[in-house]
């Protein structure tokens, strides 16, 4: 047998393991790719349904299974809202809701451009906007109704001709008082309004007070506001609508400019601040023509508990810059109200010197007296003792003092220059004090109040000549005068 013939088959084990290996990794493959397959089919199943919805929410006809939460008859006639679900009802936020919301207001690196939203938003009747402007931590509940009250009636817009006022500042570059002017809106016919009357009584119209606050950024916010016609009393000495040494001093100022004394007394300390200066200082106000700045009118030096000073800047007629003056205050506690008791007039005098007596520093409505507090002064013509518009015009801010008080009593004294003979100025100098008596008796002043007297040239208030003997006529110009001592 050859050796062929003794060969035995070999085992097919091994065949077998690799093929049902090579079995079982086809099946994995498959069912690997099956997956990946489903898959793709979900997302694309899930992009067509978005897809779907946007068209079925987007084309006319188009019907959905979704609900849309916006319109409760859209989807299966199956499903619905539920109709006990809360419905729109918002209604129009109160004043307190409104005030709450407000927070913080706005602030602008410009007062005025400030004002000028602020007084937009109450044209426009819009209190929404107007509170935020303002912020919640401005307002007070009745400020916040009286602004609501004034923007509902619509029938105000700001002024045309000043619609922003600055009063003055509180304290020096940080804390500043503006008034917001508005003005009763034009009805069909052009005219103003009948019902819109101005708080105080005056002209149309009305006033909101904003005390604005500098943060550190350089921006200006409202801290606080005044509606004079919501505003509680205050304790001030007159008709101040506010307290604040600031406001005391403005409202005096006004009262000068005015030219109502009685007024401006009501804001002084008498026993420093005469009544001669307050005569005084309405002269010169009439005669020069002076105006407060239209730009910080009122600057604080310093502003204390007990103790305030402030600059006052004035303009003439054209708005050009003209002088300054200085005024202090005082109260002697907290809750007592505050009273000028100390104006300085030199520099104002000064400029007034220049405007109406061709510069001579002299020749001013108002001078100290030897015997102590101030004098007024007219002033006559060379050998003239009648008086002028001017001197009529000092004369009856005099009597309107006399007028107040029947006790007070004033002392007049005529005199002259050294020209002429002792007797002729005698008799000069008794003319110019009776000029004065006279026209102050035509006015209705008694006569048991005025005292008169003749000084002819024995008191001259400068000299009549140089110290070379030479004429002076700018001394004798000072010494032709009468003085009006006010003993009150």
């Amino acid at each position: 047998m050859s050796s062929y013939d003794s060969y035995e088959p070999r085992s097919k084990f091994g065949l077998y393991v690799f093929l049902a290996f090579i079995l079982a990794a086809l099946i994995g493959v498959s069912i690997f790719f099956t997956q990946c397959s489903g898959s793709d089919d979900s997302a694309a199943s899930s992009s067509g349904s978005t897809q779907k919805e946007v068209m079925v929410n987007g084309v006319e006809g188009e019907t959905s299974n979704e609900i849309d939460p916006f319109n409760a008859e859209s989807g299966d006639s199956e499903q619905s809202v539920d109709d006990t679900a809360p419905k729109d009802t918002v209604s129009p936020a109160t004043p307190e809701q409104t005030l709450v919301d407000a927070g913080m207001g706005v602030s602008e690196l410009n007062p005025e451009t400030l004002l000028k939203k602020i007084g937009q938003s109450l044209e426009d009747s819009n209190l929404e906007e107007l509170t935020l402007l303002l912020g919640g931590e401005s307002l007070t509940q009745s400020q916040l109704k009286g602004l609501q009250a004034l923007s509902e009636k619509g029938d105000y817009r700001l002024s045309s001709v000043d619609p922003f006022t600055e009063i003055g500042e509180l304290e020096a570059n940080r804390r500043s008082r503006w008034a917001l002017n508005l003005e009763p809106k034009l009805n069909k016919e052009g005219a103003q309004g009948d019902e819109a009357e101005d708080s105080s009584g005056g002209e149309q119209g009305t006033r909101i007070y904003f005390d604005l606050l500098r943060d550190e950024n350089g921006k200006w916010a409202v801290e606080k506001l005044k509606i004079p016609e919501v505003a509680s009393p205050v304790a001030t000495p007159s008709s101040a609508l506010f307290s604040d040494s600031l406001g005391v001093t403005d409202s005096f100022l006004q009262a000068v400019l005015a030219q109502n004394f009685d007024e401006a007394k009501s804001f002084v300390d008498s026993e420093k601040v005469s009544d001669a200066k307050i005569a005084g200082l309405c002269i010169i106000f009439e005669e020069a023509r002076y105006q407060l700045r239209a730009s910080k009118p009122l600057r604080a030096m310093f502003n204390r508990e007990l103790t305030a000073g402030f600059v006052a800047h004035v303009q003439d007629e054209s708005g050009a810059k003209a002088a300054d003056f200085g005024m202090t205050l005082a109260r002697r506690a907290a809750e007592q109200p505050w009273l000028v008791n100390e104006v300085n007039l030199d520099s104002l005098l000064a400029d007034y010197a220049d405007r109406v007596a061709g510069g001579d520093v002299h020749f001013t409505p108002l001078v100290k007296n030897p015997a102590g507090g101030d004098t007024l002064i007219l002033y006559f013509g060379f050998d003239e003792d009648g008086l002028t518009p001017r001197t009529e015009r000092q004369l009856d801010i005099v009597a309107g003092l006399l007028k107040l008080d029947p006790s007070k009593k004033l002392t007049l004294s005529g005199h002259t220059d050294a020209l002429g003979s002792d007797e002729y100025n005698e008799r000069l100098s008794g003319n110019r004090a009776g000029s004065v008596e006279k026209y102050l008796l035509s006015v209705g002043v008694p006569p048991e109040q005025i005292i008169a007297l003749a000084e002819g040239e024995a008191k001259p208030r400068r000299p009549n000549s140089t110290e070379d003997g030479e004429d002076n006529p700018t001394g004798r110009r000072a010494n032709r005068r009468t003085e009006i001592y006010l003993d009150f």
